[in-house]
């Protein structure tokens, strides 16, 4: 998932200083990953047949799995994003990596293996029509009505069950990653009007990171 302060830095370029001392995050849940360790991998784009269908389950949690996480978090942050589908990078498994801020400036640092979106009660789907983008259609951003909470279950790197719940941009963050696990972008809940739009600002923009060309 896209950081939607770039998109406000691009809009407000002149203002950008102020706004990133302004935005800074008071309190941290979860612990920063170390990047020694991954490597950045270039970033999957729509059109790539990976981002469109379900991934697999996560059977199998070893080494392999921790240095997928690796890379994951190291590519995320390359191509300063705040979430990482593993099929952003090409890889056919369900797990979702996330250094995000909510509405009330905590960042939340984690990982999600095999996760489950929790249904909610009526009361509690009260929507955010925020913008939203993503890595996989650079350069574009959408109003899209998500509910303004969320939380998913699924297991950590050890395969012990973990459950992550979150408000406002993080909660459009978590339903994000869960939606990409189970092959659907973001411009897929969009009207063919505003999909069609964001199509035309990825085709017109130029990604700042690295990309996966589309044969």
């Amino acid at each position: 998932m896209a950081d939607q302060h770039e998109h406000e830095h691009d809009e407000h370029e002149h203002d950008e200083h102020d706004h990133e001392h302004a935005e800074a995050p008071v309190t941290v849940i979860g612990e920063e990953p170390d990047l020694s360790k991954g490597t950045a991998r270039p970033i999957t784009v729509v059109g790539n047949p990976v981002l469109h269908r379900e991934c697999k389950e996560v059977t199998v949690f070893d080494a392999d799995l921790s240095a997928l996480i690796d890379d994951m978090f190291v590519s995320m942050y390359a191509a300063e994003g705040v979430g990482l589908a593993a099929n952003q990078i090409g890889v056919d498994a369900k797990v979702f990596v996330y250094d995000c801020p909510d509405d009330d400036n905590v960042r939340h640092i984690g990982h999600v293996i095999n996760p489950v979106l929790e249904e909610l009660p009526a009361e509690r789907r009260l929507l955010d029509d925020g913008n939203e983008g993503c890595l996989s259609v650079p350069t574009a951003y959408a109003e899209l009505p998500r509910p303004n909470y969320a939380a998913v279950t699924g297991q950590d790197k050890d395969g012990n069950p973990i459950r992550v719940e979150g408000t406002g941009f993080f909660a459009r963050c978590l339903q994000h990653e869960t939606d990409h696990l189970h092959g659907y972008l973001y411009i897929d809940r969009l009207s063919k009007r505003d999909r069609k739009d964001a199509l035309r600002q990825m085709a017109e923009g130029t990604a700042k990171y690295a990309t996966v060309p589309n044969d």
